[in-house]
């Protein structure tokens, strides 16, 4: 893969700019007209996931409201041969002075577009761009790029020990004979593979047996997109006999909460808080709780070290639990559904893997 050095493409068929404040297509100055940073999030799909890439969204749209950013989204759709030239096309517009982006799919796009724009800054979340120039990208360091990762095998690991503990528990009403679980990957990449490895870890490490977790990724070519697949596959779980189904999936997770509600069974939200972002409430009622990775708050965050001067380019930041980047939904739904012994059983884990007396193993 290499991109046109310095040249702007035509502009993507079907990019949607949802908001653009301030500065205009070409500026190459520091700020836009109104004296404040601008921050262009670009994504390789779009919003409305009500998982992660909302999460991204939401963090950004918090420091454009609290911080005084300006915020930029554009949108690159599900068709996967143009998000090249579409980032080529954001980057050499000129209207920010961020580049915002996520997923292990962009790092090499960004890995060779920010030696190009020295005076820009990169952000990329949920991977890191190769430093090391070992794979032709980042030739000149990538300097100017910030990444942070996360480390989801950890919040994997309170998914399974948590579904371990309601189905051995007998918690999930309606389901008390089932012992099967599933988690619906989009596909099998070490960073979804992460997520798997913490989960199956928690999950026997809560006295379960690893052949009890049903594991299957929605593939093909919009594994993040597809959410008549996602139901398919978690319809399928279910009848294979899941308690619930835990997708991590993008967009297509959201096919599982209409499968749980057919098949009368559970499910846990992947990224966000999908209990509140779901708008249907019999899909919302199939929601124990959610693992989060807090994209939205490691942007925020971002955001103002910038400000400061202290966030470190040219470097990655991996926060986990401790750094409250990752976690689980606690809430009055959740304390409704999960018995008293099991939440406590779950913070008492929770706990373990913060002091580091339970080391979490990774794909990464």
């Amino acid at each position: 893969m290499r991109h046109g050095k310095g040249a702007a493409v035509a502009a993507v068929a079907g990019m949607l700019v949802l908001a653009a404040c301030g500065g205009s297509d070409g500026d190459s100055g520091t700020t836009g007209s109104s004296g404040k940073p601008r921050i262009k999030l670009v994504v390789n799909g779009g919003l409305g996931d009500k998982s992660f890439f909302d999460s991204a969204y939401a963090g950004l749209k918090r420091a454009e409201k609290d911080l005084g950013y300006e915020l930029k989204v554009v949108e690159l759709g599900s068709d996967r041969t143009k998000w090249e030239p579409g980032f080529e096309d954001a980057a050499a517009a000129g209207d920010y002075d961020i580049l915002a982006a996520g997923t292990f799919e962009v790092t090499d796009y960004i890995g060779e577009l920010a030696p190009q724009y020295p005076d820009k800054k990169f952000w990329v979340f949920d991977a890191p761009v190769d430093y090391s120039g070992k794979n032709g990208t980042c030739s000149d360091k990538c300097e100017n790029v910030y990444s942070v990762t996360f480390k989801q095998n950890e919040g994997g690991y309170l998914a399974g020990f948590l579904a371990e503990k309601l189905v051995a528990g007998k918690a999930l009403k309606g389901a008390e004979s089932l012992k099967k679980v599933g988690v619906m990957g989009g596909v099998k990449t070490p960073l979804i593979e992460d997520f798997v490895v913490g989960f199956k870890a928690g999950f026997t490490a809560a006295g379960g047996s690893g052949s009890d977790v049903l594991v299957q990724y929605v593939g093909g070519d919009k594994p993040f997109g597809d959410p008549a697949r996602g139901k398919e596959i978690s319809t399928a779980m279910y009848g294979q006999g899941a308690a619930l189904v835990w997708p991590v999936a993008g967009l297509s997770g959201l096919g599982t909460f209409e499968s749980a509600v057919a098949a009368q069974r559970y499910t846990f939200g992947v990224d966000s808080d999908q209990y509140q972002t779901l708008t249907d409430q019999a899909q919302k009622n199939t929601v124990v709780t959610s693992i989060l990775k807090n994209v939205g708050n490691a942007l925020y965050k971002a955001a103002q070290d910038d400000q400061k001067d202290s966030l470190k380019y040219g470097a990655v930041s991996t926060v986990g639990l401790s750094e409250d980047a990752v976690g689980y939904v606690n809430d009055d739904h959740f304390a409704q559904l999960v018995p008293a012994k099991i939440r406590t059983e779950l913070e008492a884990a929770a706990g373990r893997v913060k002091s580091g007396s339970v080391k979490v193993p990774s794909a990464l």
